[in-house]
């Protein structure tokens, strides 16, 4: 099973993760609390997508970007927000679906596409845990892996995305005192191994032999559970490099 979705398939995925945060958003009404953002609101995750949506169309488009304030300032004054989120959506699927396969822009994050495959793939995700977080503040509490609407390739792909991509960044507080190493292991996959205790964490593909801590469990449980959205997975090993995780990618 390959890790990566084909290009078209992340605009299919968009636009599925994009409709359920919208009938979430609905079904939960706009100024409802959202149990996995704590501090946010439905409207604060409608805006904020709305927003990367905008600055990442710009980005492909090769134009300049407004000012996310001014984007925010837009939304705040709309009538109808969830009518100024689907202008969004439309903005950057066009943008994404007209940009040439060669596309040279800068990407921030590790990913072995090229630009317009990766910004494609990154909107894919940040949709989809998003849209997880309009289904709990619906729900109000997360969702469980068998509510979830996309199945284990898909998150697959995002696990992919999150550990070799995200938690490498410089920035990424993922840190740990001394040298351990943590496997994660979905059902019938490969896996891989984050590698802490150096400067920045690195990943490597495949199950590590003898890892200090492992989690794993069904690639839709991991997804979420990896993005501390659920927390239905077997943790063996040492614990607290678990936590490690759960407390340095709070996203």
């Amino acid at each position: 099973m390959t890790r990566y979705l084909e290009l078209e398939e992340y605009g299919e995925a968009i636009g599925n993760a994009a409709a359920v945060l919208r009938n979430n958003a609905v079904r939960a009404g706009l100024e409802a609390s959202v149990p996995t953002c704590p501090g946010w609101t439905v409207r604060d995750l409608v805006t904020h997508l709305g927003r990367v949506y905008r600055a990442v169309a710009a980005r492909v488009d090769q134009r300049p970007g407004r000012p996310p304030a001014e984007i925010e300032a837009e939304a705040a004054s709309s009538d109808d927000l969830l009518g100024w989120f689907d202008d969004a959506l439309v903005e950057v699927l066009n943008a994404l679906g007209n940009a040439p396969d060669d596309l040279d822009i800068p990407f921030f994050i590790e990913s072995g596409l090229r630009p317009r495959a990766a910004y494609a793939r990154r909107m894919c995700h940040e949709t989809t845990i998003h849209a997880v977080d309009a289904m709990a503040a619906a729900l109000g509490r997360p969702p469980t892996p068998e509510q979830l609407w996309f199945r284990d390739r898909l998150a697959a792909d995002g696990i992919d995305e999150l550990i070799v991509g995200v938690a490498t960044r410089a920035t990424c507080d993922l840190r740990y005192p001394s040298e351990v190493n943590l496997t994660v292991a979905p059902d019938g996959e490969p896996g891989w191994t984050v590698h802490l205790g150096g400067d920045i964490p690195r990943t490597t593909p495949g199950v590590t032999a003898g890892a200090t801590a492992t989690v794993a469990g069904k690639a839709t449980a991991l997804y979420l559970a990896l993005w501390n959205r659920g927390d239905d997975v077997t943790v063996t090993g040492a614990a607290d490099v678990w936590r490690a995780w759960q407390t340095g990618m709070q996203i």
